[in-house]
């Protein structure tokens, strides 16, 4: 017989029904375990999307054709760009245009230049709201991100070019040119003279020959450097030239602009096609003493103005100085003695190597000098250099790299801003090299 008590113990003993119970209890929490999973997976895509797109206005409100650093360019002192700004959104919101689930709390974008430097950086803040956790309360996910860019302004370069059109540069270009000189002249001159007295000069001659002298490459090599020149300019006046030689006559020998400074650089470009040899009248004019770098060096350091800071309102200062490196001049304080036997004592006149230190003095202004030598090729048939030019010249059979004349020139320059090129065919690439040395080496300096 069944007793109310013994149906009660199988009720007690029945645990079939536990299974569904457990379930019911912990489906909820799996449920808000792979909710919060789901919706934390597309949060962290969308933070991911922003942060691409605030990256993209960071870089792209700083890059050299932005409008922000367009405008960089054109201000005078340091400060907040408002078209930068304007350009880091429009770029931001483009890269998000389509893209939705999100609501943007703040995006910031702030852009300025500061000493040299054109810095943009931009913060966001979004909600994202979630499909399951409303369920146990959280409604919204907030996200937030940064990013910061910088580029450097481009430096502001007056460069004043100081260039050799003394007789010694009508020597010609090549060891080919100075043999065709040697064997079409009666006493195998290698130098191109440019003798206003005689209309047969040397000078005409090389003309008809056909013959490439240093000053022709000089002419043309400098015409092309500022092609180079308005080709790496970022701005239109972010480079100023100007060019000067040593005189347009040996009787009036002393520094002569050519061309003022100017950001014109096509300007610049067609006054460097008046470059050429300096007119003698008859042997012996102005004693023939027509390359005075102890009158022509102080001269450009007066015309250099002081340097700056790389900015439009106080640039950089470079003089670039191309020359053979020999001094013929007036000069008492010679670095040479000028005595030998076949001449006897031609003092004052001075032909020796360059002296360096005229170049200290420009540089201790903090001006950089850019030096290109144009080796000073050896003439073994000529007296005048064997005698006096070729005993620090190193020969009999060339200019060597011990060679006087080069040590002198390289000390001229500043650090990392020398070449030599010969033969002086080369002169042409190495004066946009050494430009863009000198461009380089401004960004490293400053």
């Amino acid at each position: 017989m069944r007793t109310p008590f013994g149906d009660i113990g199988r009720f007690r003993r029945d645990t079939s029904g536990n299974v569904a119970v457990i379930f019911a209890l912990a489906v909820l929490p799996v449920m808000a375990a792979v909710g919060c999973a789901a919706d934390y997976s597309r949060a962290n895509q969308l933070r991911s999307k922003l942060q691409a797109a605030i990256d993209a206005a960071s870089v792209g409100s700083v890059s050299k054709t932005a409008p922000g650093f367009i405008a960089a360019g054109a201000m005078t002192s340091d400060g907040p760009i408002p078209a930068g700004v304007t350009d880091a959104t429009n770029i931001f919101n483009g890269n998000m245009s389509g893209v939705s689930g999100y609501s943007l709390n703040s995006m910031t974008p702030v852009v300025t230049k500061t000493a040299g430097v054109v810095t943009s950086t931009i913060q966001f803040s979004a909600n994202i709201p979630t499909m399951f956790l409303g369920v146990v309360g959280k409604t919204t996910f907030t996200v937030t991100g940064s990013s910061t860019a910088t580029t450097n302004m481009p430096l502001y370069i007056d460069f004043y070019l100081l260039l050799d059109n003394s007789p010694s540069m009508g020597v010609g270009a090549t060891p080919a040119d100075v043999s065709t000189m040697v064997s079409n002249t009666p006493d195998q001159c290698a130098f191109a003279c440019h003798d206003l007295n005689n209309s047969n000069n040397y000078y005409n001659l090389a003309k008809r020959l056909g013959v490439t002298t240093r000053i022709d490459v000089l002419r043309s090599a400098t015409q092309s450097l500022m092609d180079t020149a308005a080709a790496t300019a970022t701005y239109s006046s972010q480079f100023r030239m100007a060019i000067y030689d040593y005189g347009g006559a040996a009787s009036s020998a002393g520094l002569r602009a050519l061309f003022s400074l100017s950001s014109s650089l096509s300007s610049a470009k067609s006054a460097a096609g008046n470059i050429d040899l300096m007119t003698v009248n008859g042997q012996n004019d102005n004693n023939d003493q027509d390359t005075a770098f102890s009158k022509l060096l102080p001269a450009i350091n007066t015309a250099i103005s002081s340097p700056g800071t790389g900015t439009s309102s106080s640039p950089l200062k470079y003089l670039f100085f191309v020359s053979d490196g020999v001094a013929d001049e007036s000069n008492a304080s010679c670095l040479k003695t000028m005595y030998n036997s076949h001449w006897g004592n031609i003092s004052p006149r001075c032909m020796s190597p360059i002296n360096p230190a005229l170049c200290t003095t420009i540089k201790n202004r903090g001006i950089k000098i850019a030096v290109l030598y144009t080796t000073y090729l050896n003439l073994p048939t000529n007296t005048w250099y064997m005698d006096w030019i070729d005993p620090f010249n190193k020969g009999p059979y060339g200019p060597s790299p011990n060679s006087e004349i080069a040590q002198n020139m390289q000390s001229c320059a500043s650090p990392g801003l020398y070449f030599e090129v010969s033969p002086t065919q080369g002169i042409s690439a190495a004066m946009n090299a050494l430009f863009q040395k000198a461009v380089a080496d401004a960004h490293i300096s400053s």
